[in-house]
């Protein structure tokens, strides 16, 4: 099991009250991490054969797809596998600091609500090396099963952090060495024409709204990502996924 910071208990956000996980990443993502308790795990025959040694010794309850059906909120796309799993612990700002290095990423989300969203620019921040992704506490999904199918098992490896002050965080952030870059379609530079090298915080707001005010001041420059005249601006997840991968495009050679 991962060493954890010597600090006291933090909640998630949903309490202690269990959620469900559903898809065949999410699920076996959730199964190999060691801070994710699985309370009960259901799958089809085929799944549960399919996936004999990523389920291992944990008990598995056979169902049919019907049966899944039933037992998750409606809509679910479930690929034959699910589990009730209790809610993750939630990081403190030090966890994050604690997976910098000189060269560390981390995204920081103004009040984006949407858990397609979120979970997409979790992805990304794994595809990429993130150190974690921030949100604010209110304004911002929970971490349910859609935020954990969009995020495709993201969600177990990339601290997902829910900051109650976003502006003190960002100070925080700066304190610790980090430059502060809010995307913003009046940015000022282009975002593949900085240097993103050393400790970076790329900011990005609300679809639609964009940042906050106070938000945007606590940031050190505003970026734009060029795009053609025929589409103004990128859907935040995209937009996260351009800056993160421009972010590791510019990461010093080991």
């Amino acid at each position: 099991m991962r060493p954890r910071p010597n600090r006291p208990h933090r909640q998630s956000r949903s309490g202690n009250q269990s959620i469900w996980l559903f898809g065949r990443h999410p699920v076996v993502a959730a199964l190999a991490n060691p801070d994710r308790r699985i309370e009960r795990l259901f799958a089809t025959r085929e799944m549960a054969d399919r996936l004999s040694a990523e389920i291992g010794k944990t008990d598995v309850a056979i169902v049919t797809r019907e049966d899944l059906n039933q037992r998750l909120p409606a809509g679910s796309v479930h690929q034959g596998i699910a589990a009730l799993a209790a809610p993750l612990e939630e990081p403190a700002l030090e966890d994050l600091l604690a997976r910098s290095g000189d060269h560390a990423l981390i995204l920081a989300l103004d009040q984006v609500t949407d858990p397609h969203n979120v979970g997409a620019i979790l992805r990304s921040a794994a595809a990429f090396g993130a150190a974690g992704v921030i949100v604010t506490d209110r304004h911002a999904p929970s971490d349910t099963g859609v935020l954990a199918k969009a995020a495709s098992g993201a969600l177990e490896v990339v601290p997902l952090m829910r900051a109650i002050n976003l502006a003190r965080t960002l100070d925080q952030l700066k304190d610790a060495g980090f430059w502060r870059y809010g995307l913003d379609e009046q940015g000022d530079a282009k975002i593949n024409e900085l240097d993103l090298r050393g400790r970076t915080c790329i900011v990005l707001g609300a679809e639609g709204e964009g940042l906050r005010r106070l938000t945007s001041e606590k940031c050190d420059r505003l970026t734009t990502i060029p795009t053609s005249s025929a589409l103004g601006a990128l859907n935040v997840s995209n937009a996260a996924a351009v800056a993160a991968y421009e972010w590791a495009r510019q990461r010093p050679a080991v």
